[in-house]
């Protein structure tokens, strides 16, 4: 759970960026309306990190950072490619919840109930993303979102 809380800090940064560049004003209402859903999340994770007597990563504020600066350079480049990015991270996002919900005990069903409800925003945040005009990303920015995620994901497990 604390791999899907930093994801969330991500998240929230991601669309912060991308909130403050965007080019159109549906684009920015659209990118703090993501951000405020993926709030949801956020505490949820967080609520299930305590019940789960875990804690955050400590990674948290480099996460936050990060990707609030991917976020803004997304934007900046173009409100298409900001959405498109949008689309590309919400898709792996969702893969990435697939295989935690695989992975996820059976008998915890809180954690899987917060889970399945993430993806389905997700894919929902994915589906907006194209419906307004994403654009399809050059393949080796997805290999390199895929990279950068995968080192999130690793990192903050443990720390």
């Amino acid at each position: 759970m604390r791999v899907n809380h930093s994801g969330e800090v991500s998240a929230q940064a991601l669309y912060q960026g991308q909130a403050l560049t965007a080019k159109l004003p549906e684009i920015r209402q659209a990118m703090e309306q993501a951000a405020l859903e993926e709030n949801d999340h956020l505490v949820w994770c967080e609520q299930r990190l305590i019940t789960l007597s875990s804690h955050r990563s400590v990674l948290n504020p480099i996460w936050y950072a990060g990707s609030f600066a991917i976020g803004a350079v997304a934007g900046k480049i173009g409100d298409k490619w900001s959405l498109g990015f949008v689309a590309e991270t919400e898709k792996q996002v969702v893969k990435h919840l697939d295989e935690h919900l695989q992975q996820l005990s059976p008998s915890d069903i809180k954690s899987r109930a917060v889970l399945e409800q993430m993806r389905e925003d997700e894919g929902h945040h994915r589906s907006m993303a194209l419906d307004a005009g994403g654009a399809e990303l050059p393949i080796p920015v997805k290999i390199l979102m895929s990279i950068t995620s995968k080192v999130m994901t690793k990192t903050s497990y443990w720390i």
